[in-house]
């Protein structure tokens, strides 16, 4: 349902109000193989489509062409799908 980097951009958000941008860069590490310019990219795409399913609100600026989103938001809806999405995966055992 979710790929790898969008459950960490959805675990972010949901932690707090208003996450920055920048701080889904932390998801590729300092030692990544992806390019700077990919992991833009890469996190854009993601996070337009998380928008465009409505779990997401962006802010930033909006050009007929081009969105340069500065903060993201969690909406109740994406919420409510990250603790569906929880429940769902396996338990750990306590050992």
């Amino acid at each position: 349902m979710f790929s790898s980097l969008q459950q960490y951009i959805l675990k972010e958000c949901s932690e707090g109000g208003k996450t920055e941008r920048k701080n889904f860069g932390r998801f590729y590490g300092p030692d990544s193989k992806v390019k700077k310019t990919d992991r833009v990219k890469i996190i854009t795409q993601s996070l337009e489509r998380l928008m465009d399913r409505g779990y997401l609100i962006g802010y930033g600026i909006r050009t007929p062409k081009k969105w340069f989103i500065k903060e993201v938001k969690i909406t109740r809806e994406g919420i409510k799908q990250w603790n569906k999405y929880l429940s769902r995966r396996q338990k750990k055992l306590p050992f």
